[in-house]
């Protein structure tokens, strides 16, 4: 499945007029909560104040699956712009050159374990004078695809033994939107 959403990527991106790999991506974080069945792998999010498993995902632009990884809750977001950086490069072929992030991966640690493998980590700061939800440039798009994955019923918390078959149900999951995706561009060409 991951090699059909490599591939659905780089139609669905030549499609839209860009290149089949991407230069930028956006990457974020969601908790998910645990279920009798997530046992000993969930961790407490202080942050969000709940007990469960952290999804660590990117997006390109578009908003289409690069790479995603499953951690305890408890693990800092700063903790995993590395290895997040490095699945990046290896899905892209080393294309990513920069990746906008929330506040929750600010600090020398992440920006330097991000520019180890060749991405400038930029963070999205949100406004000074915040009243009520404020929609932050380049962040909505990662933000949309996380709602788009609550659509399954099965991606809303974690009813998962495993971490690698919580983040393979994900990578179906967007292998199906960008399969529908791909179904409507066939339905619009003449």
């Amino acid at each position: 499945f991951e090699a059909v959403v490599h591939d659905l990527r780089a139609v669905l991106r030549l499609a839209a007029g860009k290149q089949a790999e991407p230069t930028t991506a956006i990457i974020d974080s969601r908790t998910l909560r645990s279920t009798p069945e997530s046992g000993p792998r969930s961790g407490y999010d202080g942050a969000k104040r709940k007990k469960g498993s952290k999804l660590h995902m990117a997006v390109d632009t578009l908003g289409h699956l690069l790479v995603l990884h499953v951690t305890p809750a408890n693990r800092d977001d700063r903790a995993e712009a590395g290895p997040l950086a490095e699945a990046i490069q290896q899905a892209t072929g080393g294309s990513v050159e920069l990746a906008w992030a929330d506040q929750g991966y600010t600090g020398s640690k992440a920006a330097k374990a991000a520019e180890e493998h060749d991405i400038t980590l930029e963070i999205v700061r949100l406004p000074q004078a915040k009243r009520g939800f404020v929609l932050l440039p380049q962040r909505w798009i990662v933000e949309r695809s996380f709602a788009r994955a609550t659509r399954c019923r099965r991606l809303v918390k974690d009813y998962e033994r495993c971490a690698s078959t919580l983040a393979a149900m994900h990578t179906i999951a967007f292998a199906g939107f960008m399969l529908k995706n791909a179904a409507s561009l066939l339905m619009q060409s003449p």
